[in-house]
């Protein structure tokens, strides 16, 4: 069986974690989480990074950032992880679910202004498959408003929206390296702040409250418990193992272009043949390569393309399920129709996607379903 994922090590992961180990500092906040950090702030353009156990975690420290309360309202696209929307709805925000763009997964920008209401305080965009929603209009809608925007940059490390790297924009931002995702630390995560009223609090509430930090860098003679936070920091044994992904970052992503890019110029003419969408890419966004993923016509027809590849050896799954229609939210959700949220829903199937993937053998298990005659 083809796998769907299946994450790759550079080789140096361990001899980075052995070094962790004998440096005598394996808790957070050492030798690799700087590198780390450093990396990502100078490569990027981020004002601050803070590493984290994993981006829910980040989306979590975002919600405390912008000091949502109960009774405030956050607008999230419905077709998103689950992670996106309880960040806040455990600080007692009200989620008010937009819809997809037509043909992308990622949040209709033009749908925005009409949810804004004198409750809400954040928008929360989600570059769905590395690729960048339209943050001009967002950010336009945010100083208009006053409102804060926070990326869910999840899946989109090292990609871009007009020469900006996504990440960047927003006043906060979450990343992460999840073992399904471009580079990798098996769980982990990443805030970025590019507001600096925010940088400040920010350490405190990754320090578990205190200003543990500042006391490491001698900025103050001793610390204690000032704030709100958790233990949001991972432990040096997660970052040195990201920093053996990070030297290869170029190496990776060239090889999934090489496949995304693969994938997509072999399919064009079978996806024609079976009314099938190939993902599209807006003219402002560029492509990492994080996923490849189809649109069906229907549920009937993923269902069998589904179950065809596996029949042939090749696992391939669909994706989130609305979540203004989850068990959790659905008798929350005030009766908004989200066509194309529900659209991507019952349509979408991604395809295998890892740096070893042997994509001819995929192209030819997958080429061989032809939707008029059902399964060859």
């Amino acid at each position: 069986m083809i796998p769907f994922n299946k994450p790759y090590l550079t080789g140096k992961e361990t001899q980075y974690i052995e070094e962790a180990v004998k440096s005598g500092k394996i808790s957070g906040n050492g030798m690799f989480t700087q590198r780390c950090q450093d990396f990502f702030e100078k490569k990027y353009g981020f004002k601050k990074v803070l590493l984290t156990t994993s981006c829910t975690d980040a989306l979590e420290m975002c919600a405390i950032l912008a000091d949502i309360k109960p009774g405030d309202e956050v607008i999230v696209p419905s077709y998103t992880f689950v992670s996106t929307a309880i960040a806040f709805v455990r600080q007692g925000a009200k989620i008010v679910f937009a819809d997809s763009l037509p043909d992308n997964p990622n949040i209709d920008a033009s749908k925005i202004e009409a949810l804004i209401t004198s409750k809400t305080k954040v928008i929360v965009p989600v570059h769905y498959a590395g690729i960048a929603c339209d943050m001009d209009a967002i950010m336009d809608l945010a100083a208009k408003y006053n409102l804060i925007v926070i990326e869910d940059a999840a899946q989109a490390i090292d990609s871009y929206y007009k020469g900006r790297s996504l990440g960047s924009i927003g006043h906060m931002a979450a990343f992460s390296f999840h073992e399904t995702k471009n580079i990798i630390a098996g769980e982990g995560g990443m805030l970025t702040i590019n507001d600096k009223r925010f940088i400040h609090r920010a350490e405190i509430i990754w320090e578990k409250g205190t200003n543990r930090a500042e006391f490491f860098r001698g900025e103050v003679n001793k610390y204690g418990w000032v704030d709100t936070g958790s233990s949001f920091l991972p432990s040096e044994v997660i970052a040195a193992f990201l920093w053996a992904q990070i030297e290869n970052l170029e190496h990776i992503q060239k090889k999934r272009l090489e496949i995304w890019n693969f994938y997509y110029e072999n399919l064009k003419q079978w996806a024609l043949n079976n009314n099938v969408q190939l993902p599209i890419i807006p003219d402002f966004a560029t492509n990492n390569a994080h996923m490849f993923y189809l649109v069906c016509n229907s549920l009937e027809q993923r269902t069998k393309l589904i179950a065809h590849l596996k029949q042939n050896e090749v696992l391939a799954v669909f994706h989130y399920i609305s979540l203004h229609s989850s068990p959790y939210y659905e008798k929350k959700h005030n009766g908004q129709i989200l066509e194309h949220s529900d659209a991507f829903t019952d349509r979408l199937v991604r395809l295998p996607l890892f740096y070893e993937l042997n994509v001819e053998e995929v192209l030819e298990k997958v080429k061989l379903f032809n939707n008029d005659l059902g399964i060859e």
